[in-house]
């Protein structure tokens, strides 16, 4: 009910920037009438037309007010008592709002209203209204559920904003939120032949996890204290590593080109040079074919990992989700000798005869590769499939 008011307020609000008081008033609009009233009186305090809307706006809501407050009263429900302080609240803030604006003269008549000491009414409603949070937050405790939890959570903190000296207000907070919490363990579980070292398990877990956090969720990656259950599990499961043997073949090309060999002279139909506007000789590029032979030695080696995300609750044992897992890494070196005229290479073809053969990559560095590859696709599973951890 405390979320609905202040939606009603806000949306109050909103409406009070649209549309003239009077309209405001005519759409049955009598909090945004009140506001857009006192805001042009305060402009021109001799609108008699506006003091009218006022008027009438002020005296319709305070009634239907009033009859909220007592229908809410006759009711005699615990839970009642927070909207009854808000409704109380709602009265005293309009009262100070108008009076910044009374009284006001309308031809012959005076507008003014009476003033109306809340205080006492709102201080009582909040006191029951804690009272109520209080006791039914003690209530919902003994539902043993997360969801009973995080909701005393809630009650208990109403209760604080609203008189915060009951008996172990803050400890209760405390032990309603830790209790109302979903802890996630993020693990990786390798069913390969290959034995990873730690720092690639713990390279492959740096997810930045704080920022899947939610209110209520967790996510961990280490065991720091072992009194602690995980309530869900991310399993990255490495079922098949693959990587090939170390291969390298020959390639050989022959490349031919035509390079720039100085210049020669235009001749004209005659033999004759043939000359510019200035009288000067006409001299063109002279080219002249290449060719090399480019024998390259292309070392190559890859890798592949398969595997899944598993999603899975652990009270009681349940897997929501399981998405196929998959990274590649790929190793290539060129190096080359070249037969024949050097320039008739391209500059990266001429890069590669300068080039010696490499050592390959063990196995363990190619699966080590693939790292950034298996965390995004870690990321992406674990994003899509937020909606099962709660």
């Amino acid at each position: 009910m405390k979320k609905i008011l202040l939606l009603v307020i806000s949306a109050t609000l909103i409406f009070a920037g649209c549309g003239s008081p009077k309209k405001q008033m005519e759409s049955g609009n009598y909090e945004a009438a009140i506001i857009k009233a006192v805001d042009k009186l305060r402009k021109d305090r001799d609108d008699v037309k506006t003091i009218d809307v006022l008027d009438s706006s002020y005296r319709i809501a305070l009634e239907q007010d009033n009859e909220r407050i007592r229908f809410l009263k006759m009711e005699n429900k615990p839970d009642n008592w927070d909207e009854i302080f808000l409704v109380y609240k709602k009265l005293n803030d309009r009262q100070t709002l108008v009076r910044t604006v009374l009284p006001l003269q309308s031809g012959s008549k005076t507008v003014d209203f009476p003033y109306v000491d809340y205080m006492e009414e709102m201080i009582t409603a909040k006191k029951r209204a804690a009272d109520y949070y209080y006791a039914h937050g003690q209530t919902l405790l003994d539902s043993r559920t997360r969801e009973g939890y995080r909701q005393a959570y809630y009650e208990f903190v109403r209760a604080k904003e609203y008189v915060g000296d009951y008996e172990n207000i803050d400890n209760l907070i405390y032990e309603t939120r830790m209790m109302g919490i979903s802890r996630v363990l993020v693990r990786i579980a390798n069913n390969s032949h290959i034995n990873f070292p730690p720092e690639f398990e713990a390279d492959l877990l740096a997810l930045n996890l704080p920022r899947l956090n939610s209110e209520w969720v967790e996510y961990h990656s280490v065991v720091v204290d072992e009194d602690i259950n995980f309530d869900y599990v991310v399993s990255v499961n490495i079922r098949q590593i693959g990587v090939s043997p170390d291969n390298t073949f020959q390639r050989d090309t022959l490349i031919k080109s035509e390079i720039e060999d100085g210049t020669q002279y235009v001749l004209d139909s005659k033999g004759n040079v043939m000359k510019d506007t200035l009288g000067n000789d006409i001299k063109v590029a002279k080219y002249r074919a290449v060719q090399c032979a480019l024998i390259e030695s292309v070392q190559t080696k890859e890798c592949r990992i398969d595997g899944d995300v598993e999603i899975m609750a652990v009270n009681p044992a349940q897997v929501f989700k399981k998405d196929p897992l998959t990274a590649h890494s790929y190793f290539e070196h060129i190096s080359a000798r070249a037969i024949g005229d050097i320039e008739a290479l391209t500059p990266a073809q001429k890069a590669t005869t300068n080039s010696q053969p490499a050592p390959f990559p063990s196995d363990l560095e190619m699966v080590i590769r693939c790292t950034e590859a298996l965390k995004a696709g870690i990321r992406t599973a674990m994003e899509q499939n937020r909606r099962f951890i709660q």
